[in-house]
C-alpha cells in the first residue's frame, strides 16, 4: 500500500509540474494554485469511477473500489497546503474569497475530508461489496458537496 500511496503522490507532483512547465518562472502563488489543482484532479480521477460504480454505471469492483478510496484518502490531506495566503485572486482559481475570511469552517472541512475518507478506505478495505461502503462512500460526497458549495466558484 505503501508503493500505492507513493505512486499516486507521485501522480500529483507531476501534475503540479507538468502545469508548470509553461516556459516563465511562476511565482510561488501561481505554483501553490497548480499544486492544489493537480491534487484535487488526482482526487477527481479517483473518486469519478467510485461514483460510477455506486450508481451501477460500470460493474462494480471491491478490490478497484478499495484502491482508489485508499489513493483519495491519501490525497485528502495534501491540496490545502495550497490555500496559501497571497493565493485568492491568482490565475485560474476557483476558491471563493471565503476560504481566506471564514479559515474555521474550511479547516473544520478540511478535516472531516480526512477522517471521512480514511473511514472509506477502510470500509473498503478488502474488496467490499458495495452495501458494505454506502454509507461511507455518501459522508464524504456529503462533505465534498459541503465545500464545493460553500468555497469554490461554479
Amino acid at each position: 500500500m505503501l508503493r500505492k500511496t507513493a505512486l499516486v503522490t507521485a501522480g500529483a507532483m507531476l501534475l503540479a509540474g507538468t502545469a508548470l512547465a509553461s516556459g516563465e518562472e511562476a511565482s510561488d502563488a501561481e505554483k501553490a494554485v497548480k499544486y492544489r489543482k493537480a491534487v484535487f484532479t488526482a482526487m477527481g480521477h479517483n473518486f469519478g469511477p467510485m461514483v460510477a460504480m455506486m450508481k451501477g454505471k460500470v460493474a462494480w469492483d471491491g478490490d478497484e473500489f478499495a484502491t482508489r478510496a485508499e489513493r483519495v484518502a491519501d490525497l485528502a490531506d495534501m491540496p490545502w497546503e495550497g490555500f496559501v495566503e497571497g493565493t485568492a485572486d491568482v490565475g485560474n482559481s476557483e476558491a471563493k474569497a471565503v476560504v481566506w475570511e471564514d479559515t474555521a469552517k474550511f479547516e473544520d472541512l478540511q478535516s472531516q475530508l480526512a477522517d471521512r475518507t480514511a473511514a472509506l478506505a477502510e470500509a473498503a478495505s478488502g474488496g467490499a461489496e458495495r452495501q458494505a461502503v454506502g454509507q461511507a462512500f455518501k459522508k464524504v460526497g456529503e462533505t465534498c458537496k459541503s465545500c464545493h458549495d460553500d468555497f469554490k466558484e461554479d
